[in-house]
């Protein structure tokens, strides 16, 4: 007799009444017998067909946009292996003065960020890009433009996520200097700084592209004197701290005609720190100008720390 079992209706029902001979029943039985068996048994296995498809296609089966946590894993582990970089601009620039030079870097596969200084003190400056370089995490080169320079010299000081320096015309003073030991504000073209009532200064706009940015098409420049940040004129004063670029290594780039530092004062910065030089025959905003060679000096950068 056969097993009293309900199989499904997809199992064929074969009518045993119509076989007339012993042998042909006994055919039938041991057929359905056999089927129902075999039916049974796959969906006791635990690695029923049908289950081993499923394992195998989870990461397939997952949603559109979500990665498996394998690929999370890999992703972190690929990023991990690149060196970050933090963007610091200058006074009377603001974050975006980088725009060309962001989406070279991170066509290379870097992480950036360009931080907006407040420009109301040296120390709120240093505080800001700390913060910056908390937020990314190392290893991390340090970028500064102008008074940028500055404000990275103080802020990678004993700072292990830090791993190298570049300024970009930019001012690298010793401890115990301040911007006023380089740039006499008194000598400055008369009507070039504007000051508010709260002691911040402005460039002048109608003066802003021949003292800053020469070599940047005047569409360009315009906007930059219109977005410029204004600067506290008490920073001029304020003594910068052990330098940082004493204890990492460093690449710098003079601007041959720059109107703000003189070209001579950031070969000196160079000199004193044994930095990796280039010279372009720039305007102030050389990142501005000369986007394609400030990011392959960043880029030098990253390599020169890595190997």
């Amino acid at each position: 007799m056969l097993p009293d079992c309900n199989f499904p209706s997809y199992i064929v029902a074969i009518n045993t009444s119509s076989m007339e001979t012993t042998s042909g029943k006994k055919a039938v039985r041991l057929a359905v017998l056999s089927v129902g068996v075999m039916f049974i048994a796959s969906f006791a296995s635990p690695t029923h067909h049908g289950l081993a498809n499923a394992q195998q296609n989870k990461t397939s089966m997952q949603p559109q946009g979500v990665q498996s946590t394998q690929g999370l894993q890999s992703t972190t582990t690929a990023n991990t292996t690149k060196m970050n970089i933090v963007l610091v601009h200058g006074a009377w620039a603001d974050g975006s003065s980088w725009s060309k030079v962001i989406p070279i870097l991170k066509n290379a596969g870097h992480r950036v960020i360009a931080v907006q200084l407040p420009l109301h003190s040296l120390a709120d400056d240093v505080a800001t890009v700390k913060r910056a370089i908390e937020l990314i995490g190392g290893p991390i080169i340090l970028v500064g433009h102008s008074y940028g320079g500055m404000v990275i010299t103080n802020a990678a000081y004993n700072n292990p996520n830090v791993k190298g320096l570049v300024y970009v015309a930019a001012f690298a003073p010793n401890e115990g200097q301040s911007l006023g030991n380089f740039v006499d504000v008194s000598k400055l073209p008369k009507d070039l700084l504007i000051i508010d009532s709260g002691g911040f200064s402005y460039i002048n706009p109608a003066m802003f592209a021949g003292a800053f940015a020469q070599d940047v098409n005047s569409t360009e420049a315009d906007i930059m004197a219109v977005v410029q940040k204004p600067f506290s004129t008490s920073i001029f004063a304020e003594k910068s701290g052990p330098p940082a670029w004493k204890l990492l290594p460093t690449w710098y780039q003079v601007s041959e005609n720059d109107h703000m530092i003189p070209p001579d004062v950031e070969r000196m910065f160079a000199k004193q720190m044994n930095a990796t030089t280039i010279s372009l025959q720039s305007s102030h905003a050389s990142l501005v100008s000369h986007p394609d060679q400030i990011a392959q000096l960043i880029l030098n950068a990253t390599k020169g720390v890595t190997n």
